[in-house]
């Protein structure tokens, strides 16, 4: 084994959180100041025509929702290891964030969570980091699909026997799910996974449903009111399928969290150009509910990545208090 000098392992673990940090930061510009489809000249004059503090104060509001119901959704599910605090939660979520920033689909997320915690929970860690995501994912999916429904219903993107072909192959796939459930690959099956989410007392995954669900309507109604506030005047409905049918398809693709409002501004350029929305206010909006909801978070977990130290609140007793 190789032991690493103490001098030289704090100068790897800071250039580690530096080349984080700065990586993120990177990518923001880059993704800010080098987009030709943003026209800033646009943004301003409609910005000057429509600015208002109490409509500002809301949108920001709502970013705010958005990240502390996530970060209440991990503190609830944490509590199946130990309890935390409301701050030691959001020092989790927000640098696992940052440190996931660049990663595809934000893996690096569940190894920055899993730091804060003693290696033996590790695993446990990575666990409900997963049923954390993975309700969200759910419920994108659910109401996605009315959403798709809907719209569908109203602009016939897709024809009824294409429909029904998609709830076939669906509900085949559910079936062919439960049928294989108790085979296992390598030590894992479906029965074991759904025999570790019971594990989870019922009373923790139904807070983490109702959670989900608030961020949800959140960041969704975030979507609307953005789209309110650049003159789009649209039948809340037909707006609101159309917002979910963009989360539900974007969401179903593989991306990079620095790249997801990108990802999303596509999908939706296709929708909204359905409903006959200018691409360039499709386009600003995205990257706003990016900038928002990501970018923001990440800049203060950027804090937290570099004060970051082993034998924090959440380690169990003995771990020692070298800085990380």
């Amino acid at each position: 084994m190789i032991i690493i000098p103490h001098k030289t392992k704090q100068f790897l673990v800071l250039l580690i959180k530096l080349l984080i940090v700065g990586g993120a930061f990177y990518f923001i510009y880059n993704q800010l100041a080098n987009n030709d489809k943003l026209d800033w000249q646009k943004f301003i004059v409609l910005f000057q025509k429509n600015q208002s503090v109490g409509g500002i104060a809301f949108i920001l509001l709502l970013s705010v929702l958005n990240r502390f119901f996530e970060i209440l959704k991990w503190q609830n599910l944490v509590e199946f290891i130990h309890k935390i605090s409301l701050g030691e939660a959001t020092k989790q979520v927000l640098g696992a964030l940052t440190a996931g920033l660049f990663t595809p689909n934000g893996v690096g997320e569940y190894a920055g969570k899993a730091l804060f915690f003693d290696k033996s929970n590790a695993k446990k860690v990575i666990f409900l980091n997963l049923i954390c995501n993975g309700i969200q994912m759910v419920l994108t999916v659910i109401f996605g699909i009315f959403g798709l429904l809907y719209f569908n219903a109203q602009y016939n993107v897709i024809t009824t026997k294409t429909v029904a072909l998609l709830f076939g192959i669906l509900i085949l796939l559910f079936i062919v799910l439960f049928s294989v459930k108790k085979i296992t690959i390598k030590g894992y099956s479906i029965a074991k996974l759904i025999h570790k989410i019971n594990e989870v007392s019922k009373r923790i995954h139904q807070k983490n449903i109702f959670l989900g669900i608030c961020r949800y309507l959140v960041f969704s109604h975030q979507y609307y009111f953005l789209f309110l506030a650049f003159d789009v005047d649209l039948p809340y409905l037909t707006l609101m399928a159309a917002i979910t049918s963009v989360y539900f398809l974007a969401s179903s693709l593989p991306t990079f969290q620095f790249l997801d409002f990108a990802v999303k501004g596509s999908v939706a350029v296709y929708f909204f150009g359905i409903l006959g929305v200018n691409e360039w206010i499709v386009i600003f909006i995205s990257t706003l509910m990016w900038f928002l909801n990501v970018v923001l978070p990440v800049i203060i977990g950027t804090y937290y990545v570099l004060n970051f130290k082993i034998g924090s609140p959440t380690l169990s007793k003995g771990e020692g208090d070298e800085t990380l």
